[in-house]
């Protein structure tokens, strides 16, 4: 099965846009899985003071048709978090966004947003022990590692998994239109970028 991983897509319609129909030229049969803050929350975790509000516009972006185009799995990030924990609102969506998991399975990989450790490291051993392939997003960075060592990013090149424990950040919608097409039979990856001329 192939799986096109895309992260961080922080309410970014136009970007999401671009990568979905990247995915649709180049992998249409993948299937799309999304690892978290597909939403922006506009009250920012220092302005966190116990305020809750009674509707999701007063929390979040949410632009005409982006809602539309969230038609697959993913699971929360740090941006869903809040906007649950500040929201009282009665909308379908929080309701949605509420049952969002925060770890999810796909094949041998396991799907983690990366909020759970600190910033710009790798996922630590209490959540890559036993697995051989842990995928997150969150730093908006593109990256890989095999067994705690980083390795050179190349775009549009096929990476062969070892069969050792691997990390992969995906990388961002927002800003950098970055994705992993990930093949669960064939044990590879490779990761891609929209380019605009």
């Amino acid at each position: 099965m192939k799986v096109a991983f895309i992260s961080d897509i922080h309410s970014s319609l136009n970007e999401l846009k671009m990568v979905l129909e990247q995915i649709e030229t180049v992998a249409p049969e993948a299937k799309i899985v999304g690892l978290g803050d597909l939403f922006e929350c506009t009250i920012g975790k220092k302005k966190l003071d116990g305020t809750t509000y009674p509707l999701l516009s007063e929390v979040m972006l949410n632009p005409v048709g982006f809602e539309q185009l969230l038609d697959f799995p993913s699971i929360r990030g740090n941006q869903e978090e809040r906007i649950q924990l500040i929201s009282r609102s009665a909308e379908p969506l929080l309701q949605k966004i509420t049952q969002l998991p925060e770890r999810m399975r796909v094949g041998e990989a396991l799907l983690i947003h990366g909020h759970q450790w600190p910033y710009n490291e790798l996922p630590p051993e209490h959540v890559t022990k036993g697995e051989s392939l842990v995928v997150h997003g969150h730093t908006h960075k593109s990256s890989w590692a095999v067994e705690g060592e980083e390795q050179k990013i190349q775009f549009f090149k096929l990476i062969e998994l070892p069969q050792k424990a691997v990390t992969v950040n995906v990388g961002s919608i927002v800003d950098n239109k970055e994705w992993v097409l990930y093949d669960d039979k064939e044990r590879t990856m490779t990761f891609m970028k929209v380019q605009q001329e």
